[in-house]
């Protein structure tokens, strides 16, 4: 990489700003060009230096990091990753700065002293190099921001987030289940079209959002609140029903089985240990596959890498159909780009009008 990757560290706590500094810098394509303890301090570096991408946290002194990031969001648009507590709080915080434009986030012990904290390294150079890498990542991140604070709109007039080419929809072939794969960027893209469903969908839906565990839980109870569908977190053995939405819950796989009752039952289980991702789209989805076939509907959205790559293949050997997120509304065109690109992708629709393709078909 001739121009290094240029990095701000913002926390309030010294051992963070040091240890995020020196992971960040050990991998030889990054620079952390500043540093600041907390909101107020950090807005001021980033107009200063411009990086690429800062990582922020959410509870400081003076300004807080969601304070932090809608005046960023506003002032000096740059990719931003948060770094959160695994609780309760830390999860419904995080939700909310992503809803507020943050890339994506990193999880952190609560303990400051935990070694556990080196855990996040790889995920985190990953990530920053990835999301650099989608150079237009920031004009997607005002585009979708706009979209999502756009509340005072009717649906019919809200800015929209595709091109102009006319929308193709799916052919109605009774669809049995939907299962939906999603990454960087899908808590705040997954309030677009999970709430757009139609209460007259009468099929599971199975989603995975690749996210730690309490996220998924909090993310599952927002989504409800919003949604005609019922949205739970899935639970260990319990029967799937139609016209519910379950999203996987974080750090375990989610797969459907056929129980000796005829009933189809849901697994939570940390089994398979040796993919990239848990929950895996390509294990849930392949599990739905294997007992709905070509009646599924696969949806792949915005994230980076390539899982549900797999599972849509298999799916469309099979017969059936599969909708990917277009580019110009995903904040990391990654997942959705190798179904494209593979001629997977029956529809390739913008994030507003995911929805409505899925309605089209299933009702």
């Amino acid at each position: 990489m001739l121009n290094k990757i240029r990095a701000v560290v913002v926390d309030d706590s010294a051992f963070m700003r040091k240890s995020l500094s020196i992971m960040l810098e050990s991998d030889g394509d990054i620079e952390v060009v500043g540093t600041a303890r907390d909101g107020l301090d950090g807005l001021n570096m980033i107009k200063a230096q411009r990086p690429d991408v800062v990582t922020l946290d959410i509870e400081m002194p003076r300004m807080d990091g969601l304070t932090a990031l809608k005046r960023i969001m506003t002032e000096c648009p740059t990719s931003v990753l948060m770094v959160s507590s695994i609780t309760t709080e830390g999860a419904e915080a995080t939700l909310k700065a992503l809803e507020l434009g943050a890339v994506d986030f990193i999880p952190k012990e609560l303990s400051y002293v935990s070694v556990n904290i080196v855990k996040i390294k790889e995920d985190l150079i990953r990530k920053v190099k990835e999301i650099v890498r989608h150079k237009s990542v920031q004009m997607r991140l005002r585009r979708i921001q706009n979209f999502s604070t756009t509340e005072s709109t009717t649906a019919g007039s809200r800015p929209a987030l595709s091109h102009s080419m006319p929308l193709k929809y799916l052919p109605r072939t009774g669809y049995r289940a939907i299962a939906l794969g999603v990454s960087t960027g899908g808590p705040m893209s997954l309030q677009k079209v999970i709430p757009e469903l139609s209460k007259g969908i009468n099929c599971p839906m199975f989603i995975v959002q690749h996210m730690p565990p309490k996220f998924t839980k909090s993310l599952a109870d927002r989504l409800n609140s919003m949604s005609n569908l019922e949205v739970k977190e899935a639970e260990h053995n319990e029967v799937v029903k139609n016209g519910t939405v379950y999203l996987a819950p974080g750090g375990f796989h989610m797969t459907a089985r056929r129980a000796s009752t005829g009933s189809v039952v849901i697994d939570i289980s940390e089994t398979p240990t040796e993919t990239l991702h848990r929950p895996s789209v390509d294990v849930m989805m392949n599990s739905v596959i294997k007992i709905y076939g070509k009646s599924t509907l696969g949806i792949i959205m915005t994230g980076m890498g390539k899982d549900g790559f797999e599972a849509i293949k298999e799916l469309k050997s099979l017969g059936g159909y599969a909708v990917a997120q277009d580019e110009q509304s995903c904040i990391v065109y990654g997942m959705p780009k190798a179904v494209v690109d593979a001629g997977f992708a029956d529809v390739v629709a913008p994030l507003d009008k995911i929805a409505d393709v899925v309605n089209k078909a299933v009702v």
